[in-house]
């Protein structure tokens, strides 16, 4: 009974870490949808990448998106976009 009892405690974290891995990835168009703001925006030097601050209203977290555009990729614009808590 010892050994299931820690295999359940070893599967069930596991398992939730497998559910959040196949969760569908932010993308700025879904925040936008949900009713997130933009809190703050920056270029860089070369144009090349941008930053994207996103907000909501009782939210105690926030989302970045980074947007890099580089021609020499298929595709050429790449975004990742990750919570910050």
């Amino acid at each position: 009974m010892k050994a299931v009892r820690w295999s359940l405690g070893f599967a069930l974290p596991l398992g939730a870490v497998l559910a959040a891995s196949a969760a569908e990835p932010l993308t700025i168009e879904r925040l936008s949808a949900d009713g997130w703001e933009i809190a703050g925006y920056t270029g860089t030097f070369d144009n090349r990448s941008s930053l994207i601050l996103f907000r909501k209203k009782d939210t105690r977290y926030l989302v970045q998106c980074s947007i890099l555009y580089d021609v020499t990729r298929n595709p050429r614009v790449i975004t990742n976009c990750y919570a910050l808590h």
